[in-house]
């Protein structure tokens, strides 16, 4: 008699775990500067809306204030029955590396890193490919000769950005000078704007007209200050050109959204690299800055863009490189 209760229990328990798996609902954590930072985590959210509009689902969603939550919510969710869990950005790769563990029932994906998980999604970016050609518009646009970068936290992840970047106008313009600088070595690296502004006064004081910000929130001191300076800005991750009209000469657009709507259709565990092959990198051009990228512009930057995606160019990866020459 025992041993029927156990298997009927044991088969309830089962049918409840089937039912919770058939009925989950993805989560989603957002990093720090929120999921209307205008950026990164925007462009998250915006895959997950995608992914609600199309399937009238709801998602679970936080946006952590400090590095402690980054474990706490993706075991929270994971307790919860999310499935899967999306990590937003390479500081919460610790996090999911551990809770993917510990739940290994449950899917996870991971935004800029690798955890090597067999129920983990890790979604990687060719970032140095999207750099390349918005350095190459910022040295065409260049009338001094000289452009600036600012990255956010100094990681290797930004320094591919930069590398690209330096490629891409020294492809442009040999002769062009790339004056750069990181924000700081922590997180909140990405979320400073004051810094930003100081750091890009720095670089237009030395004669820097265009540029460009992969920092975050950080970013939006950098392209306020080149506004206030009747100078050029390039903006990040997502669309900003609307942010400045006329004083972002473009944004190179990192589709973010396009991994978390993947990730919340279905994970496939593994790492997934994503370029300008893929259409998971590009520079935004709309009526924003359509008058500051000239059709000259235009042609070079497609030109770059297919030669990459041809191997033509082949645009330098300091993360597997260890340098950028």
């Amino acid at each position: 008699m025992r041993t029927g209760v156990m298997a009927r229990a044991a088969a309830l328990a089962v049918a409840l775990l089937s039912a919770t798996a058939a009925h989950a609902q993805p989560a989603v954590i957002f990093e720090l500067g929120g999921k209307f930072d205008r950026s990164f985590n925007q462009a998250a959210w915006e895959g997950a809306e995608r992914w609600k509009k199309e399937t009238g689902k709801p998602y679970l969603e936080f946006e952590i204030a400090n590095a402690a939550q980054r474990e706490q919510a993706a075991r929270r969710f994971a307790e919860r029955g999310a499935n899967p869990i999306v990590g937003i950005g390479f500081p919460q790769a610790s996090a999911i590396d551990t809770v993917a563990r510990e739940f290994p029932d449950r899917r996870f994906a991971i935004i800029d890193m690798v955890v090597d998980r067999p129920n983990v999604q890790s979604f990687v970016w060719r970032e140095h490919e999207g750099s390349f050609v918005v350095g190459l518009l910022a040295a065409l646009a260049s009338k001094t000769g000289k452009v600036g970068f600012v990255g956010g936290q100094d990681v290797p992840l930004v320094r591919k950005v930069l590398c690209g970047y330096e490629q891409g106008a020294k492809y442009a313009n040999p002769r062009i000078e790339v004056l750069s600088a990181m924000t700081g070595t922590t997180p909140s690296a990405w979320v400073d704007p004051p810094r930003g502004a100081e750091l890009a006064k720095a670089q237009m004081a030395q004669g820097a007209d265009v540029v460009f910000a992969a920092a975050g929130t950080t970013g939006l001191g950098v392209m306020q200050a080149a506004k206030d300076a009747g100078r050029l800005s390039i903006g990040v991750d997502s669309n900003q050109n609307h942010l400045h009209p006329g004083s972002v000469l473009t944004s190179m657009l990192k589709r973010v959204d396009l991994a978390v709507y993947s990730a919340f259709k279905g994970v496939q565990p593994g790492v997934t690299s994503l370029g300008l092959k893929e259409g998971a990198l590009d520079y935004a051009l709309d009526e924003h800055n359509a008058k500051l990228i000239t059709p000259e512009m235009k042609r070079r930057a497609d030109q770059a863009k297919a030669d990459i995606v041809a191997g033509r160019i082949q645009v330098v990866d300091s993360t597997v490189t260890g340098r950028c020459r």
